[in-house]
């Protein structure tokens, strides 16, 4: 398992803030050649992100590329290929037609088995496709909620609870956990609401999200608090491990903890989370 609790976008053309994300706590990085991005700065921008893949150790870092039908995204995809990060970060990617056109360019452009592909899902017509997107490819590892934009799609209005959004998250994170894949919440715009971001953070773990994108340092380390196991509940599945070995071992198929009663699906949420702490001390 990798914690992939925040995951910090850092605009391309910006050759101090690259620099300042050496030292940011982010669990992991995308690099964005593309909103962050003037028309103008595509080509520097790319020369520069490519060349900072190898920047900041063992951290997991991710190109985002210009999206499908621009003029900028083969060449992307190409110098992403040579460059071999963690993964490409493909803005709205609709079908699995789009998947496997992302994975061919990446074959043909000598990307390494390491590089995976992070579609970004934000159009309606992406919310009601996620499975086919999801299932698309091995190389497809995660999702990535862009919420912006389905909400600019869906003629939404921002609100707290984001109840215009709760279909196609649910949509999204159905097909995650179908497939497989790991599933990243969107970003929170109003950088100076910290209150507002927290509740959001504490939304998307209930919902069941990984982790979440962020769009400015200050976000880190409340999300990364929110979305890491607290040491009450890393000691809480400890005992639901313990109290269904024994419970196993005694020729029992369920247990208790506190009252309540333990079986499998319990053992593997417990067993879950110890694997997300000890990624984290990792």
């Amino acid at each position: 398992m990798k914690a992939r609790r925040s995951v910090l976008y850092m605009p391309g053309a910006n050759e101090r803030a690259l620099e300042k994300a050496k030292t940011l706590p982010a669990d992991a990085l995308i690099l964005d050649l593309e909103d962050a991005v003037a028309p103008d700065a595509k080509e520097a921008a790319r020369e520069r992100v490519c060349g900072m893949v190898g920047a900041y150790g063992s951290r997991e870092v991710t190109i985002r590329v210009n999206g499908l039908e621009t003029a900028w995204h083969d060449d992307d995809l190409r110098a992403a290929a040579q460059a071999g990060p963690a993964a490409v970060v493909v803005p709205k990617v609709n079908s699995a037609h789009d998947v496997h056109n992302i994975e061919r360019a990446l074959e043909l452009g000598g990307a390494p088995d390491e590089t995976k592909i992070w579609a970004m899902v934000e159009t309606p017509v992406a919310m009601l496709h996620a499975e086919e997107i999801a299932a698309a490819s091995e190389r497809l590892t995660v999702l990535v909620m862009g919420t912006n934009d389905l909400a600019k799609e869906l003629h939404a209005d921002f609100v707290p609870g984001r109840a215009p959004l709760l279909g196609g998250l649910s949509l999204c994170l159905l097909a995650a956990r179908a497939t497989g894949k790991v599933i990243l919440d969107g970003v929170y715009n109003d950088v100076k609401d910290v209150a507002g971001f927290e509740a959001e953070c504490l939304q998307g773990k209930q919902f069941g999200f990984d982790g979440k994108t962020l769009i400015h340092p200050g976000q880190i380390e409340p999300c990364n608090r929110v979305f890491a196991p607290s040491a009450e509940e890393i000691e809480q599945a400890r005992r639901v491990i313990a109290a269904f070995e024994e419970a196993t071992a005694a020729g029992r198929g369920v247990a208790t903890v506190d009252g309540r009663m333990i079986e499998n699906l319990h053992v593997d949420n417990a067993r879950r989370m110890l694997a997300l702490a000890e990624a984290l001390e990792g």
